[in-house]
C-alpha cells in the first residue's frame, strides 16, 4: 500500500441442517486443508460426526457447513474491496469512511473463525504435520512469491527476502500459526479473554517489539483468536435470532457516521494493529484505550456481520473453501495496481469510477477462490511433504489395522 501504517505495507454458527431450521452443527476435524480457516463437516442426515484424524478409513461420507463458507467468502470479498478503497481514501471523505468501518472487522471476523475452528488442535503429530502443510509451507512459498514480484514489479531489485518480516499478506500466515500453537494454554488459562486483551493493551505501548513475525499484529489481533476459540454453538446460534439483524442495522449505520467523523480525526492506523501507541505519535496510555474501545466496536460489527450471513447453501457457499487462495493471490493484482499506476486515472476517483473499482476487486477475488484456481496452486497451498515427516508407532498401528488386507 502507499504508506508503512497500511495493512498491505510492512506495517499491513453452526448453520441449521437440511432437517430443520433449528438444527445445529458442531464442529469435527480440519477439513479442506487448503485453506487457512478450515470448515467443519457434517453427517448426511444426522447428528455431527465425532472427531476423527483425517484420512481414517471406513467413515462416512461428510458434508460441509455451509454457514462458515459463506462467512470466509464475504470476509474475504470485503478485505479485497478494503485494499481496492485504500488509494481512494485521500480523495474521497466517503471512501475513507466505508474504509475504515469495514477494516474495524473484516479481519477479526475471519480471524474469529478461525479460532473456532481451531479448538481440536492439540500438538498431536497429525495435527502438528496438517499446520506445516497448510499454513508454514504457503507462508514459506508466497513469502518468496511476494518478494520476487515486488523486485520485479516495482523495479526494486534490492528487495531482500526475510522469512522474520512477513510482508504484505503474509502476515495473516505467521499469525494464524502462532495463534494455533498456542491453543492448548488458552484451554488452562482461567480467563483466557481478559488475559488476552491484557497482551494486546500491553503490545499497544511497547514499540520495541519490532517486525520480527509481525507480533504487534499477532499480539493485538490475539483476543479475537481466543474469543472464537471460546466460542460455542449456541453463541452462533444466538446470532440467527431477528432481534440481532435488526439490532446489527443501526449498530453499522452508527459506525459509518463515527467513521465519517473520524476520517480527519483519527489515525488509520489503529485499525492495522501493526503499530504502538508511539509508534503512532500518540501518548502511551492511549494504547490500551484504543485497545479496549476496538475491541468493542469490533465485535459488535463482527456480530452484526456473522448475523446477515446466510446459513443455507448459495452459488458462492463452494467458493469458501478457496478464501485463503483468494486472499494471498488479490495481493499481486493490489500491489500491482500501485506499482503501474493504475490509480493515476483521474476518471478511477470518480463516483462512478469508485464503483467499477469495488466491482473488479469483488470479481477478481471470486474468481481467485474458484476451484479450479484452488487445484492449480495446490502445490503451493498443500504441498505435500509426507517425504520429509514422520509418523510416531501409534499412527503406523492405525493404519495397518485400516489397511485391506
Amino acid at each position: 500500500m502507499i504508506n508503512s501504517l497500511r495493512p498491505s505495507g510492512r506495517h499491513s454458527a453452526p448453520t441449521p441442517s437440511a432437517t430443520g431450521p433449528d438444527r445445529t452443527t458442531t464442529p469435527t476435524d480440519h477439513s479442506e486443508p487448503a485453506d487457512g480457516v478450515p470448515t467443519p463437516r457434517t453427517r448426511r442426515g444426522g447428528p455431527p460426526a465425532a472427531s476423527t484424524p483425517s484420512g481414517d478409513a471406513g467413515k462416512p461420507a461428510a458434508q460441509r457447513d455451509p454457514f462458515f463458507d459463506n462467512a470466509k467468502y464475504l470476509a474475504i470479498v470485503l478485505v479485497a474491496m478494503g485494499h481496492a478503497w485504500e488509494p481512494l481514501t485521500d480523495q474521497s471523505r466517503t471512501a475513507n469512511a466505508l474504509y475504515l468501518t469495514v477494516y474495524a472487522f473484516h479481519m477479526p471476523a475471519f480471524i474469529l473463525i478461525s479460532g473456532y475452528f481451531s479448538r481440536n488442535f492439540d500438538m498431536s503429530p497429525a495435527r502438528v504435520r496438517k499446520l506445516l502443510t497448510t499454513v508454514v509451507a504457503p507462508y514459506i512459498a508466497f513469502e518468496i512469491a511476494y518478494t520476487v514480484f515486488k523486485r520485479w514489479a516495482d523495479d526494486d531489485p534490492g528487495h531482500q527476502l526475510s522469512l522474520l518480516d512477513p510482508w504484505y499478506l503474509t502476515w495473516f500466515l505467521i499469525a494464524l500459526f502462532v495463534w494455533r500453537v498456542s491453543t492448548p494454554l488458552w484451554r488452562v488459562v482461567r480467563w483466557p479473554v481478559p488475559v488476552s486483551l491484557g497482551i494486546a493493551a500491553l503490545a499497544s505501548v511497547s514499540p520495541s517489539i519490532g517486525d520480527d513475525f509481525d507480533l504487534q499484529r499477532v499480539l493485538q489481533f490475539l483476543p479475537f483468536f481466543v474469543i472464537g476459540l471460546r466460542a460455542r454453538p449456541e453463541h452462533f446460534q444466538l446470532m440467527r435470532r431477528r432481534e440481532v439483524r435488526l439490532l446489527s442495522l443501526p449498530v453499522f449505520a452508527a459506525a459509518l457516521v463515527v467513521a465519517w467523523w473520524a476520517v480527519p480525526r483519527m489515525e488509520t492506523g489503529w485499525l492495522y494493529h501493526s503499530s504502538s501507541a508511539q509508534e503512532l505519535g500518540a501518548p502511551w496510555w492511549t494504547g490500551p484505550v484504543m485497545t479496549f474501545a476496538l475491541f468493542g466496536c469490533s465485535m459488535a460489527l463482527t456480530v452484526g456481520f456473522l448475523s446477515w450471513v446466510p446459513r443455507r447453501r448459495t452459488w458462492f457457499t463452494v467458493l469458501g473453501a478457496g478464501t485463503l487462495c483468494g486472499y494471498l493471490l488479490h495481493g499481486f493484482l493490489a500491489k500491482g495496481s500501485r506499482f503501474w499506476g493504475w490509480y493515476d486515472a483521474p476518471w478511477v476517483h470518480e463516483p462512478y469510477g469508485q464503483v467499477v473499482v469495488t466491482l473488479v476487486a469483488g470479481g477478481a477475488v471470486t474468481l481467485m477462490c474458484t476451484p479450479p484456481v484452488r487445484r492449480a496452486l495446490g502445490f503451493a497451498l498443500e504441498p505435500r511433504l509426507a517425504w520429509a515427516m514422520r509418523k510416531d508407532a501409534a499412527e503406523v498401528a492405525r493404519e495397518r489395522v485400516h489397511s485391506p488386507g
